[in-house]
């Protein structure tokens, strides 16, 4: 299973919310750069980059500051937040993302996801931010009718390399994922889900990779990292 520690950015620096609310936004010392530095220096592979910026307002502010760490640090790193355009999957493919997450645009423009998959094969990822069975987007800000199953049954066969699936209820509350509703959405779709929101400590970690038959692939760990209740030694041993 692959673990993603996660670097959310807002106005070039660390941040991470509370169920998505920019009201409740806590802001950290390190430089983006020097956290994914830390990330590469304890032995992780993989980092999950979002552009707060790009995400709620449709286009990046943040760039340099992500490029800088795609030059810096030798990492696989998934990057969202804003990606609206088919220019702009190109521009970070061309950078040398690992993959390139789409949120709002792939719920919005299906036509246009579709399109993308099959020129960057493999390569693009999509963010399901999900309340109460539904599908939010720009950033949270904006909730819509439209169920996330009902999404994923739509799009299976495009040829989406990952689904990020984030529980706002439970994102950055520290209370632990929702796994039961995760697995069983996972479990109707063939695309390979990425657990996000919520995760406590090692052990939700531990409950995650022993659980068996799931589509599971990874799991994103983000503000308990920053807060200092997950241990990065501790954790890069699931690696």
């Amino acid at each position: 299973m692959i673990i993603f520690p996660a670097i959310d950015i807002k106005d070039n620096k660390c941040v991470r919310l509370i169920k998505g609310d920019f009201e409740q936004m806590t802001s950290y010392e390190n430089s983006p750069l020097k956290q994914a530095k830390i990330y590469f220096q304890n032995g992780f592979k993989n980092i999950h980059i979002v552009d707060l910026n790009g995400a709620l307002e449709g286009k990046s502010s943040n760039s340099n500051v992500i490029e800088e760490i795609f030059k810096k640090i030798n990492l696989k790193i998934q990057i969202g937040g804003g990606i609206r355009t088919f220019d702009d999957v190109e521009h970070w493919i061309k950078k040398g993302a690992d993959k390139v997450i789409l949120g709002t645009a792939a719920v919005e423009n299906t036509d246009l996801l579709k399109v993308i998959c099959k020129k960057f094969e493999n390569k693009i990822a999509v963010s399901l931010d999900v309340k109460d069975g539904f599908i939010s987007l720009s950033g949270w800000k904006k909730n819509t009718n439209i169920l996330a199953i009902d999404f994923l049954k739509k799009i299976e066969n495009f040829g989406v390399s990952r689904i990020i699936y984030t529980d706002i209820n439970k994102d950055g509350t520290k209370k632990g994922p929702n796994i039961k509703d995760t697995i069983d959405l996972s479990n109707k779709i063939k695309i390979p889900f990425v657990v996000s929101g919520g995760i406590a400590s090692v052990e939700d970690i531990k409950k995650i990779k022993s659980l068996k038959n799931t589509n599971i692939e990874g799991v994103i760990i983000g503000k308990s990292i920053y807060d200092g209740d997950i241990k990065l030694k501790e954790l890069a041993k699931q690696i």
